[in-house]
């Protein structure tokens, strides 16, 4: 059975940093595509960033390029997101999610998904 818990979500001022992570059991991070969405409320499921490792291909989302980083812990098999000089507009609840195709955006190519961690970020 494929989990992935995503969690680290917080309170954070405009500015600040956080770091969320996605444990993954029953799949191995390094053979899938792994991706970061986020919903803001009232708002559609949006891509985040995502990385293929076995490809060697990560690809953000131009609202947040230069600002956050994908990573990963093989040995955990988890993947993280640090997220800095967060925004207002960074508020959302983040989900993590694996998919069987090569790096993608669209949310319906993904097969597996975290519950969910909430960011706010005050101003």
């Amino acid at each position: 059975q494929v989990q992935l818990a995503d969690s680290g979500g917080g309170l954070v001022q405009a500015g600040g940093s956080l770091r969320l992570s996605c444990a993954a059991s029953g799949i191995a991070v390094n053979y899938y595509t792994m991706g970061w969405f986020r919903q803001a409320p009232g708002k559609e499921r949006v891509f985040v960033a995502g990385v293929n490792w076995h490809d060697d291909i990560t690809d953000y989302a131009d609202s947040v390029k230069g600002r956050f980083t994908i990573s990963v812990d093989f040995a955990k098999n988890t993947v993280y997101l640090q997220m800095n000089s967060l925004k207002t507009e960074d508020t959302a609840i983040y989900y993590c999610a694996a998919s069987r195709a090569i790096l993608v955006r669209q949310w319906a190519e993904y097969h597996y998904w975290g519950q969910g961690t909430q960011v706010t970020v005050s101003s």
